[in-house]
């Protein structure tokens, strides 16, 4: 039987349980945090954020230190001579015109408008926009990784298995009241579960209701 996406989500609900935003980490906290966490894992991006907390006292402490120096301090995360000036020059950009190290006035932007203003700085695309909004404002905007790509395609909301791509067509299929549960649940199947080799796919509480479950199904058993 083919599902809508919010029974979809009502699968979910039951199964991982009802996910509610919450007012978490500071915008620009979360910037970093998703900068250093871009192509690395969770746990060397949150080792870089801390060393940087550790290291520098404040955000012009980190906008005054050479390129080097911050790369050197951010070095497990990975990329860090791409991600080093990457974070400077948001910084130097808020210091500049803002005279503040605030990304707070996003929250009166609507979501189009502060994914922009995000995205016009180097190194942060679509997703790294709406992990910020999403996370930081609880804006209603849908952050789409390789893991939640791949779940969508799988299940056939969406027709193409590039992240950006899917980014756009689900802000627009999910409701805006559950795109944080969407989000939530959907990276947790696919780091879980749906795996990109061997989806575990009997472990699966939408695997009922799958368009390629069987074929994964068949070519494991």
């Amino acid at each position: 039987m083919h599902l809508s996406l919010a029974q979809h989500l009502d699968i979910l609900d039951g199964f991982y349980g009802t996910r509610q935003w919450r007012a978490g980490r500071d915008a620009l906290d979360e910037l970093v945090l998703t900068i250093l966490s871009q192509n690395t894992t969770d746990r060397n991006s949150g080792r870089a954020f801390r060393e940087l907390k550790r290291t520098y006292l404040s955000w012009q402490d980190v906008c005054d230190a050479s390129v080097s120096e911050l790369a050197q301090v951010i070095r497990v995360a990975g990329l860090a001579d791409s991600k080093a000036p990457r974070i400077q020059t948001v910084l130097m950009h808020l210091a500049r015109d803002y005279g503040v190290f605030s990304l707070d006035f996003l929250a009166q932007m609507a979501p189009n408008e502060a994914q922009t203003w995000l995205t016009d700085h180097p190194g942060i695309g679509p997703k790294t926009a709406a992990c910020v909004l999403l996370f930081a404002f609880g804006m209603p905007v849908v952050p789409v990784d390789t893991h939640i790509g791949r779940v969508a395609y799988r299940l056939g909301l969406v027709d193409t298995q590039n992240p950006v791509k899917a980014q756009q067509l689900l802000e627009h299929l999910v409701p805006a009241e559950r795109k944080y549960a969407f989000h939530m649940h959907f990276i947790q199947l696919g780091r879980l579960i749906c795996h990109a080799r061997s989806p575990q796919c009997t472990k699966c509480p939408l695997m009922q209701h799958c368009p390629s479950a069987h074929g994964f199904v068949v070519t494991t058993n």
